[in-house]
């Protein structure tokens, strides 16, 4: 983890370039008490210490599937039910985070990708024994912005400055083909691409991140000043960062001040967290 200083910082997103069903604005200012935070996600190797130590079953193993994008699988994997808005989403018997692409796939090379297929239920159990917490909505964006004010990445406002690749995001035409001109077609090492001016790394793409916050759309119009925690509404839970599936034709989410949701007990092979504690 880093100590972060916290102070204030401005929050959100007002320009026409986002999206604002998903809340991004108003933009406000927030001021932050110190914290800590984890400067990557947490890793496969990571998970199953937690797991390996308390025998936790996740949701999705105790569901017995998840959602796997249908590009990772075999091409004469079975037909399974897709997502009727999203048909790139199959529901995949045997996925979980051991299995993140179903029963046929494991771990073998990825120790050091992000654990996915973890609902924000898992994420606060695993924080729950490691004696930390997930970062509020406001810690995850001061954290991810490195220090940098207004800037949609965190590094600038280029995505990709110079022609370098600076996260693992959707290359090419979403959904039917992905370049990995950025090196990876789905998840990265928790540790690959530059860290932020904090030392983050991967706070934009790569796997979406839970926070603590329950989400709600117009939560910064009623956003406490200081040490806002959300909402109280419970029905869904906030996610930051954006994946690898993120493309700008449909999902420009893979950026600071973005966010979207999801219910607490949802999984899927793009979904993550890192944690936080309190300084």
């Amino acid at each position: 983890m880093v100590r972060l200083a916290g102070g204030a910082f401005q929050m959100g997103h007002d320009g026409p370039d986002g999206y604002p069903q998903d809340g991004e604005g108003p933009a406000h200012t927030v001021t932050l008490s110190p914290f800590w935070i984890d400067t990557v996600a947490v890793s496969t190797t990571r998970f199953a210490a937690f797991v390996d130590a308390t025998g936790y079953r996740t949701e999705a193993e105790t569901y017995g599937w998840s959602f796997v994008f249908a590009g990772l699988l075999p091409p004469d994997f079975p037909p399974t039910r897709a997502v009727a808005q999203a048909p790139w989403w199959r529901q995949v018997e045997g996925a979980d985070w051991r299995h993140p692409e179903g029963p046929q796939s494991d771990l073998a090379d990825r120790p050091d990708h992000p654990a996915v297929h973890v609902s924000w239920t898992d994420a606060v159990a695993y924080t729950r024994w490691a004696g930390v917490r997930l970062p509020s909505e406001a810690e995850w964006e001061y954290a991810a912005r490195g220090g940098l004010i207004g800037s949609h990445y965190p590094w600038g406002d280029e995505r990709e400055p110079g022609g370098t690749h600076r996260m693992n995001v959707w290359q090419g035409e979403f959904p039917t083909v992905n370049t990995a001109a950025d090196g990876y077609v789905g998840t990265a090492p928790v540790t690959a691409f530059e860290p932020n001016g904090y030392g983050l790394l991967n706070t934009t793409g790569n796997v979406w991140e839970w926070c603590s916050d329950a989400f709600a759309r117009d939560a910064y119009e009623r956003s406490a000043a200081v040490d806002p925690t959300g909402p109280d509404e419970t029905g869904l839970r906030v996610l930051r960062g954006g994946s690898y599936l993120c493309h700008e034709s449909y999902c420009f989410r893979y950026r600071v001040d973005s966010r979207s949701s999801n219910t607490p007990d949802s999984s899927a092979g793009n979904v993550g967290f890192r944690c936080a504690s309190d300084a």
